[in-house]
């Protein structure tokens, strides 16, 4: 159904502009290899990404059928597809550069961090990664719902990178403060931090330390490990309106909840979560509440309900409404609220500048006020997307590939 548009308007859409058309045009012509070759030229997380990316937002949404009212290709799906084909068959598409004697090290095995290697190791130089945990892929594996993606699907795509690519991968080997940060300086001649973000950010609100109070994405965490025997409550509130508190509700529901509430302290046309993500937590049962901001986690030890205050906006802020409190019973609290910056552990490495929002300040070129540190993804950007972190590491290597050579590539 592709119309393999001269000027395709879903390429501009992918952050990491694959050229779809043409990968499309190899799959109908049953050329999976071939097509699995372009989607990876551009995108080192390419089976990642036709899993997880919010393809309705980005290259599906940008599809010229989108226009006419017509279901748009399924983009998603197809490099999926494609990606999975060179996986499962371990077929060889990549060979790496010349050796350039230079030895690069990345401090996490997260989308960033193994997209960063991918390319540095096509420039020639040697990688390893340190990863704190004992799984790759970031958030892949630790933090998306399981619908999604599964952890053997995000797995088994970073094994055949190493495989294609050589770079090494320390696991269960943490940066954790200055002096490892030290040594990592004395034996690498560049470092890319890709450590994404930290755990839910707390509310600061009585009672959040109550059991049967979690934060949302350490329940996926949760739930993508240990699957059926993750404890679900009956009555489930989810606090917070961005993609990972729909991940939470979704899951909940799927997970046999009796109700799962969404509380929003504003309205539905200012939640952070895509809109589509919204549809399917309400598809799969969830229930919203808007205009309330939780005052208090009630309950005697473990959480049987959470008072609110009603809200009303008043040029473009929320004002509590006096009198209007009351209370939704509940047995479970899951908390997506935002995951906080790893701004302690950052302030170690000497010289590194950070915004008044705890990210990562760099260049052009994606180095940062360190000269031999270079960072991307949501350490840098706060958070986004997976495919925004494979983007934006891909460039960085080519920055570091500058810094170490004097070369552009």
């Amino acid at each position: 159904r592709c119309l393999y548009c001269y000027d395709a308007p879903c390429i501009n859409a992918c952050p990491t502009g694959i050229d779809i058309p043409t990968f499309i045009r190899q799959i109908n012509n049953d050329n999976k290899d071939g097509a699995a070759k372009t989607i990876y030229d551009s995108n080192w997380m390419g089976h990642a990404c036709g899993n997880v990316c919010p393809t309705e937002e980005l290259c599906e949404g940008a599809c010229v059928y989108t226009n006419s009212d017509v279901k748009p290709t399924e983009i998603g799906r197809l490099q999926a597809h494609a990606t999975d084909k060179v996986i499962r068959a371990k077929k060889k598409l990549f060979i790496t550069g010349k050796p350039t004697g230079r030895k690069v090290a990345v401090i996490g095995a997260g989308p960033a961090g193994v997209s960063c290697a991918c390319e540095l190791r096509m420039l020639g130089h040697a990688v390893d990664i340190y990863e704190a945990r004992e799984k790759p892929s970031g958030l892949c594996v630790y933090g998306v719902a399981p619908y999604k993606l599964t952890n053997e699907e995000a797995v088994d795509e970073i094994a055949y990178l190493q495989d294609q690519f050589g770079f090494n991968v320390h696991y269960n080997k943490p940066v954790t403060g200055r002096a490892d940060f030290e040594r990592l300086e004395k034996d690498y001649d560049a470092i890319f931090i890709g450590i994404g973000l930290g755990g839910t950010s707390a509310l600061g609100i009585p009672g959040e330390d109550k059991k049967g109070v979690m934060g949302a994405l350490e329940f996926v965490e949760v739930l993508r490990n240990k699957h059926q025997a993750t404890p679900v409550g009956n009555k489930v509130i989810v606090l917070g309106g961005g993609n990972t508190a729909m991940d939470a509700a979704s899951e909940s529901c799927r997970m046999g909840a009796e109700s799962v509430t969404i509380a929003y302290r504003r309205g539905p046309e200012e939640m952070g979560a895509y809109s589509f993500e919204f549809d399917l937590a309400k598809k799969s049962g969830a229930k919203a509440l808007f205009y309330v901001t939780p005052v208090e986690v009630l309950g005697n030890g473990s959480v049987i309900g959470v008072k609110f205050i009603r809200n009303k906006g008043a040029y473009g802020k929320i004002e509590a409404i006096p009198g209007s409190e009351f209370v939704e019973p509940c047995d479970m609290v899951l908390l997506g609220t935002g995951q906080g910056k790893q701004v302690e552990l950052l302030k170690q490495v000497s010289g590194l500048t950070l915004d008044q929002k705890g990210r990562i300040v760099v260049n052009e070129h994606f180095q940062t006020t360190n000269a031999k540190y270079f960072t991307a993804g949501d350490a840098m950007n706060g958070g986004v997307e997976v495919v925004n972190a494979a983007a934006e590491a891909k460039r960085a290597a080519h920055g570091i590939h500058t810094y170490l050579t004097g070369q552009k590539n």
